[in-house]
């Protein structure tokens, strides 16, 4: 059986995007997507645990971390559920991608259906950072769009 979800991003700023979820049966889910209006670069990535967006982005709290583990980056044995990394943004400011992730899922104990995905303005850091915010955020600064994902079709 697939399951598929979406989130569309939308910022205070000029920030918006789409993001599609894929899974097939318990495999890794597909993770892709288009963000634009964001500064050339890399952003931190992630999703966040509440699907809650009525005060803005900062009302998704913090970082997916159902295993109460310190955080890091998508290729790492120890990082939140919810730390994707970074996207990359062209001189355009546009971010596409396309990746595999092995904790994301969309259903069960780990799913991210009805929680919040946030881009930051800033790199994260992937909890490598000297400093006690790098093993909580990455350091990723501010969160410029967010939005909750859901089931499609």
């Amino acid at each position: 059986m697939v399951l598929k979800a979406v989130c569309v991003l939308k910022g205070s700023g000029e920030v918006s995007g789409t993001v599609y979820f894929e899974q097939e049966d318990c495999g890794p889910v597909t993770i892709k997507g288009n963000i634009k209006g964001l500064a050339a670069g890399k952003h931190g990535f992630h999703v966040h645990v509440f699907g809650d967006n009525t005060n803005g982005c900062i009302s998704a709290g913090p970082h997916f971390n159902p295993e109460n583990l310190s955080h890091g980056g998508p290729d790492d044995e120890i990082r939140h559920v919810g730390d994707l990394g970074n996207v990359i943004a062209d001189e355009q400011g546009v971010a596409s991608f396309c990746f595999k992730d092995r904790l994301v899922s969309l259903s069960g104990p780990h799913s991210v259906v009805g929680r919040s995905v946030v881009v930051h303005e800033k790199e994260d850091d992937l909890g490598r950072g000297n400093d006690e915010e790098s093993k909580k955020t990455g350091n990723a600064g501010g969160r410029l769009a967010c939005g909750v994902v859901g089931i499609t079709q």
